[in-house]
């Protein structure tokens, strides 16, 4: 059982960057397709983007394209989420999730299924 944890959230103001990591445990995750999700407090969790499991393939919601970028480090067992130009409503609980199966464009959250616990992201205006 491969356990995640996110770790780097926190506050920053409107406009700023934020990178967010996700450190996995155990030799699947170099092949493994990794994704980042949100949640706001009252919404449904949503999708934010998910890279493959050699980082030759990502995509992107439409909410975040062009601002945030995903990668990962498969010698560290790590995937990361940089989060440039950032506005209020980024404010969420951000989760990574691993999947077993192919990459997919624009999966849902339960085509994942391994999870963190979450690191909050909070963008004051």
């Amino acid at each position: 059982q491969v356990q995640l944890v996110e770790s780097g959230g926190g506050l920053v103001q409107a406009g700023g960057s934020l990178r967010i990591s996700c450190a996995a445990s155990g030799r699947i995750f170099s092949s493994r397709t990794m994704g980042w999700f949100r949640q706001a407090p009252g919404k449904a969790r949503e999708f934010v983007a998910t890279i493959s499991w050699n980082g030759d393939r990502t995509y992107y919601a439409d909410s975040v394209k062009g601002r945030f970028t995903i990668s990962r480090d498969n010698t560290k067992s790590t995937v990361y989420l940089q989060m440039n130009s950032l506005k209020p409503e980024d404010t969420a609980v951000y989760y990574c999730a691993l999947r077993t199966g192919a990459f997919l464009p624009n999966p849902r959250p339960a085509d994942f299924g391994s999870w963190g616990q979450g690191t909050q992201v909070t963008v004051s205006s």
